[in-house]
């Protein structure tokens, strides 16, 4: 099963062969199993919030404080924690520590982690090709996690007690940074390119296909986050769920959403394993009109604050 970032990607499968086969693969191999990938680049405020989030001893302030020296993260914290998907008493904060003691200080980390790496994907200077592919994935994060996020809505809204576990708030996080890894990825093809070597574009893609998954999942648990953002990074299940439904069948019934809305081939090699629920739950999004669910996403989006 491949990817849920990439999904919608053509196969081609004697790029993959060739893709096997080269230098480059062997480079991002070696990279990923040494744990020398290099990391993204993000502002050193998001990376301090990250290791404040890893110490039992941590406080609201503290990181309250952490966000105080970074004016364009802290309002975006405070803008966010107002909107309706964070804001579920829908009481106005104003401050940065009551934003922060609202939405608690991991989903803070992820909410800074997110922005942070969408705006790396959308303003690094790297070489054309490159920059396309971190824009695309910018898309299709997003795409992804608003689909998540309607996934866990339904579930919810067809079946509030079963489902209350289910937060709309993570669902949409987790589907933001499942291809985190990839900017690491296409910035080692960067630096190869650089380095005066050549490697077909359309293969690139096929490594990082092949490739995302483990650097993401390798990226989110270096920096900390929980084994439901790992498992929608690697498409694996990593732990012993206690419930029916948990964040990785969402981010794959959400893929098959996708895959049907835009009426990619591969859909008739995806199969998802899902309960009575969630057949239930994948009926009803794909009876929406293309306008419905296009308008759905916008709104999703539009209501999280990214």
């Amino acid at each position: 099963m491949n990817h849920l970032s990439f999904y919608w990607l053509p196969d081609n499968r004697q790029a993959l062969i060739s893709s096997l086969e080269s230098e480059f693969a062997d480079l991002v191999e070696q990279s990923i199993n040494s744990g020398k990938i290099s990391l993204p680049p993000i502002p050193t405020v998001v990376l301090r919030v990250q290791q404040l989030c890893m110490k039992e001893s941590s406080t609201v302030s503290d990181v309250a404080d952490c966000l105080a020296d970074d004016p364009s993260l802290a309002a975006i914290v405070i803008r966010i924690a107002n909107t309706v998907v964070f804001n579920r008493r829908n009481i106005t904060c104003n401050d940065l520590l009551t934003a922060v003691s609202r939405l608690g200080m991991i989903r803070v980390r992820d909410i800074v982690t997110a922005q942070s790496i969408d705006q790396l994907k959308h303003s690094s200077n790297l070489s054309p090709q490159c920059n396309k592919i971190l824009a695309n994935s910018a898309h299709t994060a997003k795409e992804l996690g608003a689909t998540m996020l309607l996934v866990a809505e339904t579930f919810k809204a067809l079946f509030p007690k079963k489902y209350a576990h289910l937060e709309d708030e993570k669902a949409l996080l987790v589907g933001l940074l499942a291809d985190i890894g990839l900017f690491c990825l296409v910035n080692e093809y960067h630096l190869y390119l650089e380095r005066g070597n050549y490697l077909d574009e359309e293969i690139a893609l096929q490594i990082f296909r092949s490739s995302c998954s483990k650097t993401s999942q390798s990226v989110l648990g270096g920096w900390g986050f929980d084994l439901d953002f790992q498992e929608v990074a690697s498409n694996e299940e990593l732990q012993t769920h206690q419930h029916e439904v948990n964040y990785l069948d969402i981010a794959r019934i959400a893929s098959h959403l996708l895959m049907f809305r835009k009426s990619d081939n591969a859909i008739t090699e995806h199969d998802v394993e899902i309960n009575a629920d969630g057949a239930d739950v994948l009926f009803e999004l794909s009876n929406l009109s293309d306008y419905q669910f296009n308008e759905s996403l916008r709104s999703a989006i539009s209501r999280s604050g990214f």
